[in-house]
């Protein structure tokens, strides 16, 4: 029988004090962005006029980005050809601070898929690689020289010929005493005997071992294959079924998924893998990193095309569901998830004040601004402009805590500080569907309301609930 993992108070670690080593087929996924007025004379094909191009990292590259987007520090080992496809890839890697330890093939060329698009639309896409074996063992010593402080180890095959030599790299690992991550490819997984855990889907997993007619078949095959190829532990990812761990002496754990819509899967196995990665270098146990792999493929999926999830995504879903996490963000990161709550289609309401110290009234304002949209983002005074604004005595309780506290609502989602005496310019930055204020406001009055109502937001104005004040509460301890 399947075991349901229980709720559990997860945390997000600090990935920034951990170091993981990437190795594989690593690869540059590059779009070609293009308008369609016509049919060409020459076939009966679409001409496409391109007016963007954009460069990404793939395979193997995309988990150190995913890796470098939780904060980890990242070397990545591959092979590259002696051409401008190369330099592409370093320089995009570049930009996420990633370690490339990458050996150049003169007579095999980068490995380059190219997608042209137009209207929302692929139309094609052009791949250029030469999938040998690579036989000469330098990326296996390039590997072993970087295992010294690691504190984990991902191995992601796409089966274009990086990990020819996989089983060493495996013993090579466990050797030096650092778990080593499998994202597995094809029929033979006996390549990958020793490893400390595999992450295939259902369908790969299914290719080695047999159909599944059962959730109890699934098990029994899965504990098989962890006897017959030595593994610690293999997690089978099941799509809209969530994912399976089962790991040696443990009973079998189910992780429900945990995307509410889904937008593209493009990518999500290496999100999974480089969350799990991250997680067990930070300390966690393996359960705990599966959870968290888990949240972060649910939160990918959402997104459109290869993305990455952030430390601070992983909190604010947390906090959503209730789970130990904190919705407080940085103004950076806010704008970045509204533009995906955007996207898919959330309606933004916003509000701002001191809340120095939260009462009856401000959660009832808050509830009914949150009843306007979707999405609740509140803006608090920092602890200069408090005391700017209400006096030197003031406020009671610091920033941290009094943005904790409302992060702890069921109604807010994101709390944000801000340091100037009005929130006009951040207001103006994020630009809400809603802009809401409690008080005896005229909509015309508040502050950041114009920008709103030009960039066709609305200005709403809620009553406090009478009685409930924190000069109220303060007057009374003091009486």
């Amino acid at each position: 029988m399947i075991c349901y993992i229980p709720r559990v108070t997860l945390a997000i670690p600090d990935f920034s004090s951990t170091r993981v080593v990437v190795a594989g087929d690593v690869m540059l996924d590059q779009y070609l962005f293009g308008s369609t007025g016509r049919i060409s004379p020459e076939a009966p094909v679409p001409v496409v006029h391109i007016a963007e191009t954009d460069d990404r990292p793939g395979g193997a590259a995309n988990v150190a980005v995913n890796l470098a987007a939780l904060g980890a520090s990242i070397d990545l080992v591959g092979v590259v050809g002696n051409d401008p496809a190369a330099a592409a890839l370093e320089e995009a890697l570049a930009a996420h601070r990633i370690r490339c330890a990458f050996h150049r093939v003169g007579d095999r060329p980068t490995i380059t898929k190219t997608r042209v698009q137009s209207r929302g639309q692929q139309l094609i896409r052009l791949d250029r690689e030469n999938a040998a074996a690579l036989t000469d063992g330098r990326l296996p010593d390039a590997l072993r020289e970087r295992l010294p402080g690691a504190g984990a180890v991902v191995l992601s095959d796409y089966g274009k010929g990086a990990l020819h030599d996989v089983s060493r790299m495996i013993a090579d690992a466990r050797d030096a005493g650092v778990p080593v991550l499998v994202d597995p490819k094809g029929k033979d997984f006996s390549k990958y005997r020793g490893a400390s855990l595999i992450t295939p889907n259902q369908s790969e997993f299914e290719a080695v071992a047999g159909a599944t007619g059962s959730d109890d078949e699934l098990v029994a095959k899965g504990g098989r294959m962890l006897e017959d190829l030595d593994l610690d532990a293999l997690l089978v990812t099941r799509s809209e079924k969530g994912m399976l761990l089962l790991e040696r002496g443990q009973a079998p754990l189910n992780l429900s998924t945990q995307a509410r819509e889904v937008y593209d899967v493009t990518g999500a196995g290496d999100t999974v893998i480089a969350t799990l990665a991250a997680a067990l270098a930070a300390g966690e146990t393996l359960p705990a990193a599966a959870a968290l792999a888990n949240l972060a493929a649910g939160l990918v999926v959402r997104k459109i095309g290869v993305a990455t999830v952030t430390p601070t995504e992983l909190r604010v879903a947390l906090h959503q569901r209730g789970q130990g996490g904190r919705g407080l963000v940085a103004e950076d990161e806010l704008a970045s998830m509204l533009a995906e709550s955007r996207e898919r289609g959330e309606r933004i309401v916003m509000t701002n004040g001191c809340f120095d110290i939260l009462h009856a009234g401000h959660v009832a304002y808050l509830e009914e601004a949150k009843s306007l949209g979707d999405r609740l983002v509140v803006a608090v005074n920092d602890d200069a402009s408090v005391a700017r604004l209400k006096g030197d005595d003031r406020p009671v309780n610091a920033l941290e805590d009094r943005m904790l506290v409302l992060a702890g609502l069921a109604a807010v989602d994101w709390v944000v500080p801000f340091s100037q005496d009005t929130p006009a310019r951040l207001i103006a930055a994020l630009l809400p569907d809603v802009l809401v204020k409690g008080g005896d406001y005229a909509p015309e009055d508040i502050a950041g309301g114009s920008d709103v109502v030009a960039n066709g937001g609305e200005v709403r104005v809620l009553s406090f609930r009478h009685g409930h004040s924190t000069s109220r509460i303060i007057d009374r301890l003091r009486g």
